[in-house]
């Protein structure tokens, strides 16, 4: 039987994912890789998704959490705000920081990948409803086609990753 690790030994997880500070998109810088994706069209989401660290944009339908949501724990444990920017995903790694596009509107957000779903089919990500309204997505729409541009993706060694986002990002 092998003794416990001593206290020295062990490293809260949190710490090593966090890389000791919290996730801002202006740290992250465009990489050559980054710059390429960016120029890239879009891709669909695949029928049966599984989680995407390449960073890469992604094409399809946006719609909001209704606000009975607010206040339930989301999969990274926290509560959800309606008033946050924090948004669902079923391919993004949790954590993730991304750039979305109203693809009708033009109009952008940043958001924070910190839940699984939406749960309907031909839909990419549900938003909060701040940032719903923020990039035009009213309540009498309900969706709106959107690309999802990662600018920060979570890597399984617990690296950050630069995406498509971060390329439009660095530009002054």
């Amino acid at each position: 039987m092998k003794p416990w690790p001593t206290a020295a030994a062990c490293v809260p997880l949190w710490l090593l994912c966090s890389g000791g500070g919290a996730l801002a998109p202006d740290i992250v810088t465009a990489t050559p890789e980054a710059e390429r994706m960016a120029a890239e069209p879009p891709v669909a989401m695949p029928r049966h998704p599984v989680e995407d660290h390449s960073g890469r944009r992604i094409a399809g339908r946006a719609s909001f959490y209704a606000s009975r949501f607010n206040g339930r724990q989301m999969a990274n444990t926290r509560r959800f705000r309606s008033d946050s920017n924090s948004a669902a995903s079923k391919v993004l790694p949790l954590g993730t920081t991304a750039r979305v596009t109203n693809t009708e509107t033009g109009q952008q957000a940043t958001i924070k990948i910190e839940d699984r779903g939406p749960y309907v089919g031909g839909r990419v990500v549900d938003l909060s409803p701040r940032t719903a309204a923020e990039i035009g997505i009213g309540r009498t729409e309900g969706v709106a086609p959107v690309v999802v541009a990662p600018v920060a993706v979570p890597q399984p060694d617990g690296s950050l990753k630069a995406g498509a986002g971060a390329a439009s990002s660095a530009a002054p």
